[in-house]
């Protein structure tokens, strides 16, 4: 095979991600004996680091007994994408050949990933020394980082000073801007972008749709709707994921399901953020038959959040069946080694009133974290199974894990299912003298209330005169409910 060839395919396997055929490739690549050539050698070690594979990348690079600028610009870029910074700026700083743009744009794009703001203004001012700082992608490199930063008009004096910014530096700037919440900022930069005659792509409309949500400004994102419509992005994947969240953080799930069957190459993500969106919408009901169509209609195979997802919404729908149907089918995927689907799982058992098969779980589970302990604490403290509650607890602290203030919800709930006050109140003051965790008003809230229901008013309001929020309308329902009793 001529090396042409070789170079020409190992090229397109970089493009497309193909690492299997790229590895038969560099097979080739051996039996012929042309590895030890740079120019392909090159080729070899960029496919590997495109594909992800960059331990493949670095075994190649180490062997070569010559390397040129290509060679340590592939390999520091490799790094840089692989989600290695570190590594692409030590490489960097051992480069002492001349460098070129794209050893800089990634060096660049690793300080930014770091936020080492002093090490990015060094290669910054290196880069104004070797004339690569006029390059558009290495400026474009330079307003990301100083965005990440925060440093905002160190940024906007680079998109200033560069020649003819194109749409990748206005999407910087925008996304800048929202990251460092100054969205009207960043949709400004918006306006100018269309002013200038450019075209927004996906990254444009991603930060926007999401300030859109986050700023509850239904009228805006309407508007940004109808520009994804007209530039044909709103049936993309991409795009439509984004509105489909967007719309159901306004409960305006009817709209979000629109987009969501408009969408014409739906992948698993797609039908995992609908299934989330119409459980935050509190719609349980759709969101187990859009899992069902998933699954019988389009032979979409879930992952680990779909799983969660749908226990979320089995939960809020208190449907048991349901719960034990989807749960065996878990079992067969091998997904529930996964402690977000096991966490979900727990919860879904609990608040299905089953604590037997939600203590089984947590039993079961290889994983647990702070969640795990939290939701089963509940789940016992919910059904009035204090004793319990108490005992995971006492476990949890024997394995080094340190509580949090939803620990101690659960436990506030469980002595007052149970009616154990004083318990109630040496936890309660305990929250900030053991374990540094100041009260708020749910817990606040949970001791006033059983206080109440105990006849122990002079206390209550004692507690009450402690904190900021004591007089507090939930606080004060919580004893007049109380009270009533």
């Amino acid at each position: 095979m001529a090396v042409e060839t070789i170079v020409s395919l190992l090229h397109h396997c970089a493009k497309i991600k193909a690492f299997r055929y790229g590895f038969s490739l560099h097979g080739a690549v051996v039996k012929t004996g042309i590895e030890y050539d740079v120019y392909v050698s090159n080729h070899v070690l960029n496919m590997y680091a495109k594909c992800g594979k960059i331990n493949f990348a670095r075994q190649v690079f180490d062997e070569m007994p010559e390397k040129n600028v290509v060679s340590w610009s592939a390999m520091i870029s490799g790094y840089d994408q692989g989600g290695e910074p570190l590594l692409a700026l030590d490489l960097f700083s051992q480069m002492h050949l001349v460098f070129n743009g794209q050893s800089f744009a990634s060096a660049i794009r690793a300080c930014g990933s770091l936020m080492a703001l002093v090490t990015g203004q060094q290669i910054h001012a290196r880069s104004l020394k070797y004339g690569y700082a006029c390059l558009s992608f290495v400026s474009n490199s330079l307003v990301s980082m100083y965005m990440k930063c925060g440093y905002c008009s160190d940024a906007l004096l680079v998109f200033a000073g560069s020649s003819g910014a194109d749409p990748v530096a206005y999407n910087a700037l925008i996304t800048g801007f929202i990251e460092n919440q100054q969205p009207e900022r960043g949709f400004k930069v918006f306006k100018l972008m269309q002013r200038q005659g450019l075209v927004p792509d996906h990254f444009t409309f991603a930060g926007l749709l999401t300030s859109c949500a986050e700023s509850e400004n239904l009228h805006r994102a309407m508007v940004l709707h109808c520009q994804t419509i007209k530039l044909k992005l709103d049936s993309t994947p991409f795009i439509g994921n984004l509105m489909i969240k967007m719309y159901s953080k306004f409960n305006l799930i009817q709209e979000a399901e629109k987009i969501f069957r408009q969408i014409e190459e739906k992948d698993v993500f797609s039908w995992n953020t609908f299934i989330a969106a119409c459980s935050h919408c509190e719609d349980y009901e759709m969101s187990l038959r859009t899992f069902g169509e998933m699954l019988n209609e389009h032979s979409v195979r879930p992952d680990d959040f779909t799983f969660a997802s749908v226990f979320s919404a089995c939960a809020g729908f208190a449907s048991i069946h349901s719960g034990k149907e989807i749960h065996a089918h878990l079992i067969k995927t091998r997904l529930n080694q996964d402690v977000g689907v096991g966490n979900a799982l727990i919860n879904m058992y609990v608040k299905c009133g089953s604590i037997k098969y939600a203590n089984s779980v947590f039993n079961k589970m290889i994983h647990l974290n702070l969640v795990s302990w939290n939701t089963i604490i509940f789940g016992f403290g919910d059904h009035g199974l204090g004793s319990r509650a108490f005992e995971l607890f006492e476990r949890m602290k024997a394995i080094g894990l340190k509580p949090d203030s939803v620990t101690f919800l659960g436990l506030l709930m469980a002595c007052n299912h149970a009616g154990l006050v004083d318990k109630c109140l040496g936890l309660f003051n305990s929250m900030k003298e053991t374990y540094g965790i100041a009260p708020n008003i749910e817990h606040l809230k949970c001791l006033i209330d059983l206080l109440g229901r105990a006849g122990r008013l002079t206390e209550a309001k004692e507690y009450m005169k402690k904190f900021p929020f004591g007089q507090d309308p939930v606080v004060l329902r919580s004893l007049h409910s109380a009270c009533q009793l």
